[in-house]
This record gives structure tokens, sequence and C-alpha cells, in this order.
């Protein structure tokens, strides 16, 4: 694993934990759509799935949060009552986005080439 394990392990166990300040409380509870804490959780996501990207097992922990991500993110914010400040554009990208990263942290390979590391000149 690399340097920042921790980082990322911590930012998605505050996330995933719906804790103070995460992008999921803000939505659950406060219904506001926090684009700094969701690019946080967005960047902790991708790290993760880098560094996870052909392991075998997974840590339950993780595979839930990224499980229950795909689907309450969309579910919640297309209710008609959540308040929707920026362009329809946005939420479809950030949903694809969301998907991309459990099809990735699943499977292990990016379906979005440009998330792959480049490998090192031999």
């Amino acid at each position: 694993m690399n340097s920042g394990t921790e980082d990322y392990r911590t930012v998605l166990r505050h996330e995933f934990g719906a804790e103070e300040g995460s992008f999921l409380l803000q939505l659950r509870v406060h219904l506001e759509w926090d684009r700094d804490a969701f690019d946080r959780l967005l960047a902790a996501m991708e790290t993760c799935c880098r560094d996870h990207a052909g392991e075998e097992k997974l840590d339950r922990w993780l595979a839930e949060g990224f499980w229950y991500l795909t689907s309450f993110v969309r579910d919640w914010t297309t209710h008609p009552q959540f308040p929707r400040p920026f362009p329809e554009e946005y939420y479809d990208a950030a949903y694809q986005r969301l998907d991309e990263l459990a099809e990735w942290f699943f499977t292990g390979e990016s379906p979005n080439l440009m998330d792959e590391e480049e490998p090192a000149d031999a």
C-alpha cells in the first residue's frame, strides 16, 4: 500500500460513517451538496481504487461504502424536494463518476483509462 494509505482510509471512514462535516451527513441531514466535501470524497475513493487494484480481497467496510454511495447519492438527490443549485450536467457527471469508481474498486480495472497510472519505463 502507498504512503497515503492512512489518509484516504481516514477520509473514507469519516465519509462512509457520515461523521460531522462529511459529504454524506450534509447531504442527508442538511440537504446540501457540499462540492468541497464531495471532491475530497472522490479523491479518497480514487486513491483507494489505485491502492487496491489487483487485490483479491477487499475490506468489507470499504465495499459497503462504495456500494452504498452509488445508489444513495443518486436516489437522495433526485428527490423533487432536494435542492439542486448546480446544473443538471454537474449531477449527471457526479453520478457517473461514483459509478466508475465503484466499478474500478470492485473489478480492479478503471473504466476510464485516464485514471490508470502510466506504467514506468523499464
